[in-house]
């Protein structure tokens, strides 16, 4: 456990200079991308591994797992949640969460801004957003977000950091890269109406299949998971995926 683990620092790096390259092809600079470890299918040997390289951003997809990991690990490492928040786990989530990255719905956020209050915490929030329609997925839909966007932007016990999707699993390149385009447009033209005091900035989507392609649209954050950890001798997860990593 003490030793780092030589094929995930080779993706790793790997995996650096794809984001890289993706960086330099848009005319962007690396620092304007971080990197989220999916950590929900490997074990705490690899998390370790991983923090031992430097991999401080790390993303679970059930809270409770993320709770129970975020307490054997040092405070040093960021824990974003990317997975579906019930709002009746909001409370036990907040303390060890840097981001969350699914925030569905106003009841949702009204329950984050409400415990963030009692807690006096801020926490960093970004909108779920399903652009594809597909009623497997959870998300707001763009109307949706729109006609509550006033509302949204209202909460003061939050930081609404940007927004964040994930395309259908069967989507072509061409596809995905609309998807990942409507997704930074939705944002620039939410922005423009002027509500935060702080503008989004940031923009969650792109997986292991396809985080060049988002990188090149503009992400801020993509969510990595197989393509660092698939194949590590971890015991295989027994809960059913969750969509929020491929």
């Amino acid at each position: 456990m003490d030793t780092p683990d030589h094929l995930l620092q080779a993706r790793l790096a790997d995996v650096e200079q794809r984001i890289a390259a993706a960086c330099q092809r848009a005319g962007r600079s690396r620092d304007d991308v971080q990197l989220v470890a999916v950590t929900k299918y490997t074990s705490l040997a690899h998390v370790a591994d991983a923090i031992a390289l430097g991999q401080l951003e790390l993303g679970e997809s059930r809270p409770q797992q993320l709770i129970q990991r975020a307490q054997v690990f040092p405070p040093s490492v960021s824990w974003h949640l990317i997975g579906h928040l019930q709002r009746n786990k909001v409370e036990q989530v907040l303390p060890w969460t840097r981001w969350i990255h699914s925030v569905d719905s106003l009841r949702l956020m009204q329950r984050i801004d409400e415990v963030a209050e009692r807690l006096q915490r801020r926490p960093n929030v970004l909108l779920e957003v399903n652009l594809s329609g597909e009623q497997a997925k959870d998300g707001l839909s763009v109307d949706e977000l729109r006609a509550n966007w006033k509302q949204f932007a209202a909460f003061q016990q939050v930081n609404l950091g940007g927004l964040m999707t994930m395309v259908p699993l069967d989507a072509t390149p061409s596809e995905i890269r609309g998807f990942f385009r409507q997704l930074r447009e939705l944002r620039d033209e939410l922005n423009q109406q002027k509500l935060l005091a702080v503008p989004m900035s940031h923009l969650s989507m792109g997986m292991s299949g396809d985080f060049e392609i988002a990188i090149e649209e503009g992400a801020t954050m993509i969510r990595l998971g197989s393509t660092l950890f698939e194949g590590l001798d971890s015991p295989p997860d027994q809960d059913s995926p969750s969509g929020t990593e491929a």
